[in-house]
């Protein structure tokens, strides 16, 4: 059997800059953050951390009331995201005459799904002595709402399925849909992910595993710092992004844009440890993508790293990365993007995927904010530091590592 080339061809995407993907990659070229303090008046203790929201975005006025209120705000974020990404590549919402999409499918990811919905139900049980919550409340905070919401605007007929990998899970569903219509199984499939962690039980779980990094009003911008010596931990965010990808000969045929290829995926575990990352299971990640590709370490000319700035995580990538690439490493443009937009946990790998077409169609590389003093155990990689860089790339790897020791790496590949 022989396998098909996978053409992306729309990009949606929740942005905290509340623009379209193309700003929000002009926004991080330029070094910019979108992360602000976070606040809240809960009782017993108020939150106050450093995150990443997006406050521009209206589900009701964006999907109108009626929708909107069938959804959970990870669900809004998804369907947005996935409006978007359908209207960049050129489709309608209702299928033209003849137009089957019988075979068209979803993939979604999210780490925690409809959290907000459930927490409201605790609050009136518990808070408010409610006997009774919202009957909605299941199909609200169902991880599969997304998908499922996807499938019914759009009309898509084939598999809709959902995956929970951590913050690995957009990621997985990209590689999961990129194997479907490589394989013929299907010619379109839509696929990313969403979540929005600002759950108060959610962000009190985060908080506890002390992972999370400090700020206040006149340092929260700069909280996330991968790869740097002094990094103290991630930063939280909510998002959505989308991508629609296309067999090509199929999107060629009818003259759609193509973004970018989409030319290998790989998944691992590492099998050793629920919250400590091991560098082997990312390096078979990393050469799984490359060997699934057909590609080598010479072809890849950049890397969107995970780098999430917890202590262990980002030496253990950077670890990974110089054992894959060996020489080459010090030549290769590496940067961390969670720096300036957070950690979206779900929605993650999806954000970063679109970071990384972008970087391919445009030539240029977005820094790893405020990386002034790299720690020694991340040095040997060529880091993208301070400013954006401009040099023509021909493929890339965006890394995405999650809790459970799930890996997943996506390999692109730039379309001139």
């Amino acid at each position: 059997m022989s396998l098909r080339r996978v053409a992306v061809t729309g990009l949606g995407m929740v942005s905290p800059f509340a623009g379209d993907p193309a700003d929000f990659f002009a926004r991080l070229l330029a070094g910019e953050s979108a992360i602000r303090m976070l606040r809240t008046d809960d009782a017993p203790r108020p939150l106050n951390l450093p995150f990443v929201t997006c406050p521009a975005f209206d589900p009701e006025a964006t999907l109108g009331r009626p929708l909107a209120g069938t959804m959970d705000r990870f669900a809004q974020l998804a369907m947005a995201a996935a409006f978007d990404a359908w209207t960049d590549a050129g489709l309608e919402r209702a299928a033209g005459e003849g137009e089957d999409r019988r075979s068209w499918g979803v993939a979604w990811g999210t780490a925690l799904g409809g959290t907000l919905a459930y927490e409201k139900g605790y609050r009136e049980l518990w808070q408010k002595g409610r006997e009774r919550i919202s009957p909605l409340s299941v199909v609200l905070g169902m991880n599969n709402a997304a998908n499922a919401h996807i499938s019914i605007q759009l009309g898509l007929g084939g598999i809709s399925m959902s995956h929970t990998v951590a913050c690995a899970s957009s990621a997985i569903a990209i590689g999961e849909a990129f194997r479907r219509i490589r394989s013929g199984e299907a010619a379109v499939m839509l696929t990313g992910g969403s979540d929005a962690p600002q759950a108060y039980g959610v962000a009190r779980a985060w908080e506890a595993l002390r992972v999370l990094a400090g700020g206040d009003e006149e340092t929260a911008a700069g909280a996330c710092r991968p790869f740097h010596a002094e990094r103290s931990g991630l930063v939280l965010g909510e998002g959505g992004a989308a991508l629609v990808l296309e067999d090509w000969e199929r999107a060629v045929a009818r003259g759609a844009r193509i973004h970018g290829e989409i030319v290998g995926y790989a998944s691992t575990c590492d099998h050793s440890h629920l919250v400590r990352p091991e560098v082997a299971g990312q390096v078979r990640a990393l050469d799984g993508a490359l060997a699934d590709a057909g590609l080598t370490p010479a072809d890849i000319d950049y890397v969107n790293a995970h780098g999430t700035a917890t202590p262990e995580g980002d030496s253990v990538e950077a670890a990974a990365l110089r054992a894959v690439f060996g020489e080459r490493a010090g030549t290769l443009a590496v940067s961390a993007t969670k720096s300036m937009h957070g950690h979206q946990l779900g929605a993650a790998g999806a954000v970063e995927a679109i970071v990384t077409l972008l970087a391919l169609r445009e030539g240029a590389v977005p820094p790893t904010a405020h990386l002034d003093a790299i720690d020694p155990a991340c040095a040997g990689l060529d880091h993208v530091t301070a400013a954006r860089r401009d040099q023509p790339l021909r493929a890339a790897l965006s890394n995405s590592f999650a809790f459970g020791g799930s890996n997943a790496v996506l390999a692109f590949r730039a379309v001139r």
